[in-house]
């Protein structure tokens, strides 16, 4: 996943494959910084100890893959509504083209080790279903989307369930501010950039 990209410039948003870049980018970040501020979080004075273990690691890779489908659907329920200006909803075909634009970024990566290839496409197979709902109803405000997302991502966390406390809500907290933030940066960053054109360079 493309997490230190976030430190470099920004480029403009403009067409499908820097759009697909924007997906990757956002939602590797979105995903694994939780991930490692959580569990640092949690461990307090000892997490220098926790993070030199390989079997947290081990546990990071399973958590920060299993969730990083999770990623791509908020960050794509951005792209909808950035590209939903003014009210206007895409046809089925344009809807269509960002539903193939986010998978072709899942498809980027090789069945990861951590998971296995049959659990690797068991998650690609629940993120095209995740992807279809975003059509089903006017586009949502950014901090409106991670209301289904939370639970399910926060229980990924590589941190014992009885260790975790009573953090989902912070969790939660957490995935609105990043994705408002993340809707703002596309909202400057891809003007002129419609449903039609990413459907046409498909």
């Amino acid at each position: 996943m493309a997490l230190l990209d976030i430190f470099r410039r920004r480029p403009a948003v403009r067409d499908r494959d820097a759009l697909a870049d924007f997906i990757d980018r956002n939602a590797a970040f979105l995903i694994q910084k939780a991930i490692y501020e959580y569990s640092r979080a949690r461990a307090g004075h000892y997490s220098k100890v926790l993070f030199k273990e390989p079997g947290f690691h081990a546990a990071v890779e399973v958590s920060r893959w299993r969730a990083y489908p999770l990623g791509l659907a908020m960050v794509a329920e951005v792209v909808y509504a950035v590209l939903c200006r003014e009210g206007e909803r895409p046809s089925q075909d344009d809807f269509d083209a960002l539903t193939s634009l986010v998978l072709s970024v899942f498809d980027r990566y090789p069945v990861p080790e951590a998971i296995g290839r049959d659990d690797w496409q068991a998650l690609r197979a629940d993120l095209e279903q995740r992807l279809k709902q975003i059509a089903l109803h006017p586009p949502k405000r950014a901090m409106d989307i991670p209301e289904p997302f939370a639970q399910p991502y926060f229980e990924l966390m590589p941190i014992h369930e009885k260790l975790r406390g009573r953090d989902l809500e912070t969790t939660r907290n957490y995935l609105k501010v990043t994705l408002c933030n993340i809707h703002d940066e596309l909202t400057k960053a891809s003007g002129g950039l419609t449903f039609p054109a990413l459907a046409a360079a498909s």
